[in-house]
């Protein structure tokens, strides 16, 4: 029997990493090694590794990420997993989801425990994210599924996972929707699809962003009692700090402080303006609170809706928008989409 020729492509992060003589966990391991340490992959698929970059996932840029994804929709194979850092796993999974179109299995992972420690993830991820990709319910439903996370033995859409701890091993979720899949033994047990409206709706508007320049998205998290010194700041800049667009973290529904909600109705008449639920994702309200920094008033005010999606998807969204070059109505119809 063929096995499923899978792609490796390792870019860095806490599961490519190796202690320094003082102790200090450094990037170092590649994709060979990653594979290397998992002997039962040769047991599931034809593995080909490949070693894109050794950096943790916090300083990777929207530039690597977007030839990362050329690069995956030129490979002639049955399956590509990502290894990265976990610090960003959840706005790259999202990029390379709305610029990766293909009918193979696509999976990001990566580890929470690192090398050094008893019992680290890793492995177990990589072998799990190969799994996932040669299991035949994903394979035949892979276009469905879109790109995917695969961590601690779960299968997450990658438009709705979260890391939701900062160091525990169970630091993903997808509170918005649960999980697609689950690994049981040694199979891969279905649970849903995603849906993939939104992303299917955005991509045929973002066909030029692989060619675009990046684009600085500011994102603002509001808290009680914001002054706005940084809103006032932006708008009295004349560049607006050489930021291209912002997405502001707002409160409840879409609310913002009352003090400042003047100050994002002029941003937003400068640079496209993002109002994302600073909770953790939506959708948000749209007709139900009036006053001047309430979603009546923001929404009516030209203000762009982020729905569901929490304020680093709607970064990544954004930025991705500004790079193909759309104006302010077509990116608030592919924010529309979301809910």
């Amino acid at each position: 029997m063929t096995l499923p020729r899978i792609h490796v492509l390792a870019l860095g992060g806490t599961i490519a990493t190796a202690p320094d003589a003082s102790g200090a966990m450094q990037m170092g391991l590649g994709a060979n090694d990653l594979v290397a340490a998992v002997p039962a992959l040769a047991t599931l698929a034809d593995i080909r590794a490949e070693t894109v970059s050794r950096v943790g996932s916090h300083s990777l840029s929207f530039d690597q990420m977007h030839a990362l994804a050329r690069k995956i929709m030129s490979l002639d194979v049955d399956g590509v997993v990502v290894t990265q850092g976990t610090d960003t796993l959840e706005e790259t999974g999202f990029l390379l989801d709305l610029l990766v179109d293909r009918d193979i299995p696509v999976i990001v992972t990566a580890a929470m425990r690192n090398p050094a420690l008893t019992s680290p993830d890793g492995p177990g991820n990589l072998l799990a994210a190969v799994r996932v990709a040669c299991d035949p319910w994903v394979r035949s439903n892979a276009r469905a599924l879109g790109v995917v996370a695969v961590m601690l033995d779960e299968v997450y859409p990658a438009s709705d996972v979260m890391k939701v701890h900062p160091t525990r091993l169970n630091a993903f979720a997808a509170p918005q929707t649960g999980p697609l899949a689950a690994l049981v033994e040694d199979r891969v047990v279905p649970l849903s699809l995603p849906i993939r409206a939104p992303i299917e709706a955005a991509r045929r508007r973002l066909g030029a962003a692989s060619e675009g320049r990046e684009q600085a998205v500011a994102l603002l998290w509001l808290g009680l009692d914001e002054p706005g010194y940084i809103l006032e700041t932006m708008i009295d800049h004349r560049d607006q700090l050489g930021y291209r667009g912002v997405v502001l973290g707002a409160m409840g529904g879409g609310h913002v402080p009352e003090r400042v909600a003047s100050l994002v109705v002029q941003l937003a008449e400068i640079v496209p303006t993002v109002v994302a639920p600073r909770a953790g994702g939506g959708p948000l309200l749209r007709q139900t609170y009036g006053g001047p920094s309430s979603e009546i008033a923001l929404r009516k005010a030209g203000l762009i809706w982020g729905g569901r999606l929490n304020p680093l998807k709607a970064r990544v969204l954004l930025e991705t928008c500004l790079r193909a070059k759309l104006d302010p109505a077509a990116i608030a119809e592919v924010f529309d989409a979301w809910g």
